[in-house]
């Protein structure tokens, strides 16, 4: 069984990273549409039992664009390694070309990019029909940070930078450009803006911290492992990393919290000009209790809910309390849930402390 694995992670790299055997092969990832397959029984040389399935394919994009092609497809009976086709589905194909015309053709994976494209498309006219001028703006910020992301956090921590440095730097970024272009240049969002640093910045340097204390490697999941091996003249810092990970894994609730913050002081001092600072900063403060408990829950569900499989494993093993806390990968998800809800408790006074006094201070 492990020789298909191998096969399976094998053309995955290619079709990811473009991997050549050697140089006079050129590797294509294409997309196909399965015409016919027939299924067989063998066993192979160690005697287990293999199913084969003898696919006839479409190639549907590309330099071989409707090119007709029969391909094997090996089961190893592992539900998720296997990719088992059935006619009319549609798949992706890595084509190796030693020589034109002289093809080896490997099924790689399920094409599911049309049902995410149908997805995005109905999220983005839900957001505008809903929220029409709000909706617009918030394509647009939301466009931002996918760019941010994208095309400069990501490269910036590939060529060596510190990738928490780098990362509260564009959560500061994302954060002011999304508020002041959803809210407008305004005493809301600068107070919202500085509530949300403030929480994110603490979020990361107490995982930095507690992290560090307990060991943390940033190397408790295959995708770390994996990134750790491709190139030898990558550097990455996986610690720096993991924490990284959970100043941007809290920004988007810390910013929400910030500027239900700030706008509900906004609303009262509308309402009542007469509040001083302290009752403005009551008022703010009792705002953000009620947004608290469901906020923290909101992070700690999010967390839990990308555990679910590990979780079920414990409770079928039944481990000692002892030896799942000091799991690494165990111990990573306590710190980056724990860190990212006291930052957003902290964003909570720290928006409507800002908050209270530039109002009154403007006023």
């Amino acid at each position: 069984m492990n020789k298909y694995i191998f096969l399976i992670i094998t053309i995955l790299f290619t079709s990811l990273f473009n991997i050549h055997a050697d140089e006079e092969v050129v590797t294509y990832t294409e997309k196909a549409i399965v015409l016919n397959v027939q299924s067989k029984k063998n066993t192979d040389f160690e005697n287990d039992i293999i199913e084969q399935q003898y696919v006839k394919l479409k190639i549907t994009s590309g330099k071989y664009k409707n090119k007709i092609v029969n391909v094997v497809n090996n089961l190893s009976g592992t539900t998720a390694y296997d990719i088992k086709v059935k006619p009319n589905d549609k798949v992706i194909v890595v084509i190796e070309e030693k020589e034109p015309e002289n093809i080896d053709v490997f099924i790689s994976d399920y094409m599911r990019q049309d049902y995410i494209i149908y997805l995005s498309i109905f999220f983005l006219i839900l957001i505008i029909t809903i929220g029409g001028k709000k909706g617009i703006k918030s394509v647009i910020t939301l466009s931002i940070t996918v760019f941010s992301v994208f095309k400069i956090l990501l490269p910036l921590i590939l060529k060596g930078f510190n990738p928490i440095i780098v990362t509260i730097c564009v959560s500061i970024c994302i954060t002011t450009i999304t508020l002041f272009i959803v809210s407008g240049i305004n005493t809301k969002s600068i107070s919202a803006i500085i509530g949300t640093t403030g929480g994110v910045i603490t979020a990361g340097v107490l995982s930095y911290y507690i992290g560090s204390k307990i060991k943390l490697t940033g190397l408790s999941n295959d995708e770390a492992v994996m990134l750790s091996t491709i190139n030898d003249s990558i550097h990455i810092d996986f610690k720096s990393l993991l924490f990284a990970g959970i100043i941007m894994g809290a920004l988007g609730a810390v910013m929400d919290v910030g500027m239900s913050i700030a706008s509900s002081i906004e609303e009262i001092n509308k309402a009542n000009p007469s509040l001083s600072k302290k009752e403005l900063f009551s008022a703010g403060m009792n705002v953000g209790k009620d947004i608290m408990g469901t906020m923290t829950n909101t992070l700690i569900l999010a967390y839990t809910g990308s555990s679910i499989p590990l979780l079920l494993l414990f409770m079928y093993y039944e481990p000692s309390i002892v030896k799942i806390l000091n799991l690494d990968i165990i111990a990573t998800e306590i710190v980056r849930s724990l860190s990212g809800s006291i930052g957003l408790i902290i964003a909570i006074p720290l928006t409507a402390l800002i908050s209270s006094i530039l109002i009154k201070k403007n006023n």
